[in-house]
């Protein structure tokens, strides 16, 4: 059905979460958003493009709203020129096929009303039978309500285009996102947030190899535990493909980190996408960027032109934590911009007999690449639970080596057996998780269990489940790394006395 011809059943879509998701005093509301914004304009790079569209959270402004804030703030610099806002979430109550438009005349917060541009939306809207008008998808939702206090204090006078996706396919909304987008006037927001309910680490990593799906423009490997968007997020995947947009993280985080308890998390990202030729962009804690426009080529290349510095990091960790007990920090300003973006690694120690001596590392980045290897050169040292801590006796025979890692990518299979096809020996590193247990091995392993079998099986088990195990749960990520093997130590790497 067409949506112009559906009922309207409202003029004005009156506020259903004020006083729950944020607060309801129009005077306290602008001062906590007011500050969460001047907030994220610190934080803001000074050379920060103004995106197209952004994926950004929706809980309540406790939890998520200091994120969603850093990528409103994105858009403030076009302020003059956007004048309308596509806010596009998923029903969180109401079940309906097809994508539901809200039919009122405008939509009120208790810092006052936002007129909905239905004409717009009708002349470009008209031929996709999938939208209508529904209001009833509407009254008591909060995936788009949520934001609308922040874009109010942040835009100028703005009208507003508000969509709740239903039961509908990822072309049909990728489709309907392309009706949209050909507007200078216009800034689209896709809301959501990631997974739900999981501890505080699994949270971190499921939500970690979801952030590497949508920097890697991956439609429809996101599913609804992963983003409770996930069909807005993967349309929008999906355009963003066929567009060739650049996407950038504008920060990942759950509500451990910010107002909940660490048992039982929600996830929180934001990314920006741009309508911009040109090689994406990682902005890491310093505001430097990387090109990441093919994620493995960018890794060698990374490695490559900075490998001496890598295994320097790694080997300072080392000699700290055999005379500090905290670890090292390592002044930024004096590394390369490459290594001051958000990076992952792993740092591994040998003897020199070959055997192992430690082995440390992270799945997702989530601080500058150099601290990333530093510390854990300090823990691989120190605090790999299956040795004993490094003795400075013993640094002379070390030998270290560093693994960088590509993000992480969901690993799409039917069944056991197709996954066994699809992973490639000496190539893949890969993550396992289910029933709250998880396993990574890293390429390297391939050298020791070289039968993708049997690579299976010990990921199983090192992942605290049996061998032959299996569920329809269980998923995995694959991942490669680039890195310098084995460096030996020096006598110019000895402590110095």
């Amino acid at each position: 059905m067409s949506f112009f011809r559906s009922p309207r059943t409202m003029s004005v879509r009156p506020p259903a979460i004020a006083g729950t998701f944020y607060d309801g005093d129009p005077e306290s509301l602008r001062r906590g958003v007011l500050a969460d914004l001047e907030r994220a304009r610190a934080a803001r790079p000074a050379d920060a493009p103004v995106p197209k569209a952004i994926i950004a959270p929706h809980a309540g402004h406790v939890y998520s709203g200091a994120l969603a804030a850093r990528a409103y703030a994105l858009l403030e610099p076009a302020r003059d020129q956007i004048r309308r806002i596509v806010l596009i979430g998923p029903s969180h109550r109401v079940a309906f096929d097809g994508v539901a438009l809200s039919g009122a005349e405008s939509w009120r917060t208790p810092l006052g009303p936002v007129p909905v541009d239905l004409t717009w939306a009708q002349d470009r809207l008209s031929q996709h039978t999938e939208v209508c008008i529904l209001d009833q998808a509407h009254a008591q939702e909060h995936c788009l309500e949520v934001h609308l206090p922040y874009l109010q204090a942040l835009l100028d006078p703005f009208t507003l285009v508000p969509l709740i996706v239903g039961r509908v396919s990822t072309d049909a909304v990728a489709r309907m996102l392309d009706a949209l987008w050909d507007d200078n006037e216009t800034a689209i927001i896709i809301s959501s947030d990631l997974s739900h309910f999981l501890d505080y680490e699994a949270c971190r990593a499921r939500d970690g190899a979801t952030a590497a799906a949508i920097e890697s423009l991956q439609p429809g490997v996101i599913g609804p535990e992963d983003a409770c968007g996930s069909r807005p997020v993967n349309g929008l995947l999906m355009l963003a493909r066929q567009r060739r947009l650049r996407v950038d993280r504008v920060g990942l985080c759950n509500s451990g980190d910010t107002a909940g308890p660490r048992n039982r998390v929600v996830g929180y990202g934001a990314w920006a996408f741009h309508d911009v030729t040109g090689p994406r962009r990682g902005i890491g804690t310093t505001g430097d960027t990387v090109d990441e426009t093919n994620p493995v080529e960018t890794t060698e290349r990374l490695v490559r032109e900075n490998q001496a510095l890598l295994v320097r990091l790694a080997k300072g960790g080392v000699e700290h934590a055999v005379r500090q007990d905290t670890p090292p920090r390592v002044q930024l300003k004096a590394v390369p911009p490459d290594l001051r973006a958000d990076g992952a690694a792993f740092v591994t120690l040998t003897d020199a007999g070959g055997g192992l001596r430690g082995c440390i590392g992270s799945l997702a980045a989530r601080r500058p690449l150099a601290q990333d290897v530093a510390e854990h050169g300090f823990n691989a040292a120190r605090h790999d639970g299956r040795f004993s801590p490094v003795t400075p006796d013993e640094l002379l025979t070390l030998r270290v080596s560093v693994s960088v890692l590509t993000p992480p990518v969901p690993l799409p299979f039917s069944d056991r057996d197709d996954l066994l096809r699809r992973m490639r020996p000496g190539i893949d590193g890969l993550i396992l998780e289910d029933r709250g247990q998880r396993g990574v091995f890293l390429p390297q392993v391939w050298d020791q269990l070289p039968e993708p079998r049997l690579f299976l099986t010990q990921l199983l088990r090192k992942a605290g489940l049996p061998e032959t195990h299996w569920s329809e749960e269980v998923r995995l990520w694959r991942f490669e790394t680039r890195g310098v093997k084995a460096a030996p130590w020096s006598p110019t790497d000895a402590p110095r006395p």
